[in-house]
């Protein structure tokens, strides 16, 4: 009897650690996601090789025209990337029974948003300066600062991408000539590779569960 109660209890510690971590944590983070971010990260970074190295439409274009193009094109695949993000997460959260917008993922997006808006910052100042070599790597360390932040408030996963963006945005501070091949790989394959990770880790078996 004494046996089946510290069972009982040791059952029931687990269950009150489960749900505070859920709580206190945004558990919902879908690998569909990182991959979907990944491969639009890889096709933006092919449209604008083509147009850096086999000539973009209307030659006689001014300079500023073509930032601007750029820039429209890191616009739509940010937007593609947090648009099929939101999906497969919102997805697995159904999944799971919760809800995508909680106490928890709400002090994520706070603590990423935070580095994010300061990148921003510093990757406008080197454009408007015409600093573009510096673009590049402003953007990988600071998104990889505002993974390891809001990693205390989501899978500790995350904290070894931001990690590996840190580190690659730095080595690219002194490759200048190959921003566009370290923006693929941080922005691209590293994505991919998270997700690929997070999905076999704690995806895969979701739907076995609830079935």
């Amino acid at each position: 009897m004494s046996i089946e109660k510290h069972e009982t209890s040791l059952q029931a510690l687990q269950d009150i650690r489960s749900m505070m971590e859920k709580s206190a944590r945004f558990l919902s983070l879908s690998g569909w996601s990182g991959v979907w971010a990944g491969c639009t990260a890889v096709a933006g970074s092919v449209i604008a090789y083509n147009w850096m190295h086999q000539g973009m439409p209307g030659g006689d274009e001014s300079y500023n025209a073509r930032v601007c193009k750029f820039v429209s094109l890191a616009a739509v695949v940010f937007v593609v990337a947090l648009l099929g993000g939101f999906y497969f997460t919102w997805r697995k959260a159904r999944q799971q029974g919760g809800s995508v917008w909680n106490a928890a993922s709400r002090r994520m997006v706070v603590q990423i948003a935070i580095p994010l808006l300061a990148g921003g910052i510093f990757a406008l100042q080197f454009l408007m300066n015409d600093h573009i070599q510096y673009i590049a790597p402003a953007c990988l360390a600071f998104y990889g600062l505002a993974l390891i932040n809001g990693s205390k408030y989501t899978l500790s996963d995350i904290k070894y991408l931001g990690l590996c963006e840190v580190v690659l945005g730095c080595v690219c501070l002194f490759f200048p000539g190959n921003s566009l091949a370290f923006w693929c790989v941080g922005f691209g394959v590293l994505h991919i590779l998270y997700g690929i990770i997070m999905w076999n880790k704690y995806d895969k078996n979701i739907g076995k569960a609830g079935a």
